[in-house]
């Protein structure tokens, strides 16, 4: 039997198959999950991994022993299962190890509304409810399973907040990585005019071609080579469960998400005069200076999507993104959608003639390092002798939002801790390339005792 403290992280529930994660606590989760919600329906939705709608099913029987009646909404991404209970206004549940190997699962929860469920938020107590619910036998369910395809409502949906209709003709390559991009990229693209080049579309949790996960260098190779190959105007690759998007322009070169969230928010401050964008701290300082350029006001959080989101409920933000390549938006109910950001990436390129490089010069100022990571026994003690040895310097500030943020005239760095490694993770920022690489160097020197 699983041990459930160890698959319920702080958002979400991951754990390897069948090991960590089998039906049986599926169906105690399901259960738990009812319960706590205290919901007569519950909308549930699934990736392509082989164990994805088998556990699905397993939820289902949980659920309706308490009496909920549960809509299935079968194959999805995950910003689909969010439309669903933003849509339905239904608690619900995604399937997904996202962007993890093979052997894991896990699930997404939120409230009705597409509100997250985070451990202080509910998930502890599903936990703790499931956990005394394994092993016990289930009352014969009260409730019923339906099977209903939201697809087409959620393209649908997605393309009335994007007006694409007189964008020129595109040729886009999209790289699905054998995931749920592969689902829904045909629905949404239907009836726009552009050619889709797709690669690695046929639906595989094994994931043959390469991990679906772009925001590692290695596997957005294929797709570069392809938009080359092509002459393509763009190209885009989505994760597993195609919550996060990562751009590729004309070139062949990869895009920041930095880049992105500036391009977006300038269009969401063009609809929205005077709106809030939220940002976290690891993204471009480009980006609150380009949202202050456009009316907006820039609102600086902590690393995370649970920040992301208190922070944009908070503030009634319209749009907020993160350099892990997560967009969200007020009018998607505050959640993230990769195929709404790529969607307003192409209504920009498709509204005027020139290539997306040109495009997206204005949004790109800065040269970053990207996240770098160092193996460290104590971590609190490196800060602080990174700490020590920056504050002797001139003009330089601190702050310890996330981790440590040391700012100088020209550059900025935040060194802050993983959760859950021994690690620190470092993300530089320069005025030129030199001005960075010098800031990077010095900092993993200290870091590392080089």
């Amino acid at each position: 039997m699983g041990d459930l403290a160890k698959i319920f992280k702080a958002y979400d529930v991951r754990g390897v198959v069948p090991d960590e994660f089998d039906e049986e606590i599926a169906e105690a989760v399901g259960a738990a999950f009812a319960e706590v919600m205290g919901a007569d329906r519950i909308v549930i939705a699934h990736d392509m991994r082989q164990s994805s709608g088998p556990l699905a099913a397993a939820f289902a029987r949980g659920a309706t022993s308490r009496g909920a009646d549960v809509i299935n909404a079968g194959l999805g991404s995950t910003d689909l299962l969010y439309y669903a209970s933003g849509t339905l206004n239904l608690p619900g549940v995604m399937f997904t190890a996202s962007h993890n190997p093979a052997q894991y699962n896990g699930m997404k929860m939120c409230r009705a509304g597409a509100v997250p469920i985070g451990s202080e938020t509910g998930l502890a107590e599903i936990r703790d409810r499931a956990l005394g619910l394994l092993g016990a036998s289930a009352p014969d369910p009260t409730g019923d399973v339906t099977h209903h395809d939201l697809l087409k409502g959620y393209a649908d949906h997605l393309k009335s907040l994007v007006d694409l209709s007189a964008i020129r003709p595109l040729k886009v390559v999209v790289d699905a990585g054998n995931g749920m991009g592969g689902h829904t990229v045909p629905e949404v693209f239907a009836g726009l005019p552009i050619e889709l080049v797709p690669l690695y579309f046929e639906l595989d949790g094994s994931f043959p071609n390469h991990e679906a996960n772009p925001i590692e260098p290695a596997n957005l190779v294929d797709l570069q080579q392809a938009v080359v190959a092509h002459g393509a105007d763009i190209g885009i690759a989505f994760d597993g469960d195609a919550d996060r998007c990562w751009v590729i322009d004309e070139k062949g070169a990869s895009v920041s998400p930095s880049t992105i969230t500036a391009l977006v928010a300038a269009r969401e401050l063009a609809k929205h005069p005077g709106a809030t964008i939220i940002h976290n701290l690891i993204t471009s300082r480009g980006v609150p200076e380009i949202i202050k350029e456009n009316g907006g006001v820039p609102v600086r959080t902590r690393v995370g999507h649970s920040f992301i989101k208190a922070e944009m409920a908070r503030t009634g933000a319209v749009f907020g993104g993160e350099h892990s390549a997560h967009y969200y938006f007020r009018d998607f109910w505050y959640a993230d959608s990769g195929m709404l950001a790529a969607l307003h990436v192409l209504a920009a390129l498709g509204e005027q003639d020139r290539p997306l490089s040109e495009v997206l010069a204005a949004y790109a100022r800065y040269t970053a390092s990207g996240e770098i990571n160092s193996t460290v026994a104590d971590q609190a003690a490196a800060t602080a002798k990174v700490r020590e040895v920056f504050g002797s310097r001139e003009g330089v500030t601190f702050d310890e939002l996330d981790g440590l943020t040391v700012t100088g005239p020209t550059w900025w760095f935040n060194l802050r801790p993983s959760n859950t490694e021994p690690l620190l993770r470092l993300n530089a920022e320069g005025d030129d390339e030199v001005t960075m690489a010098g800031v990077r160097d010095d900092v993993l020197k200290e870091v590392r005792g080089i």
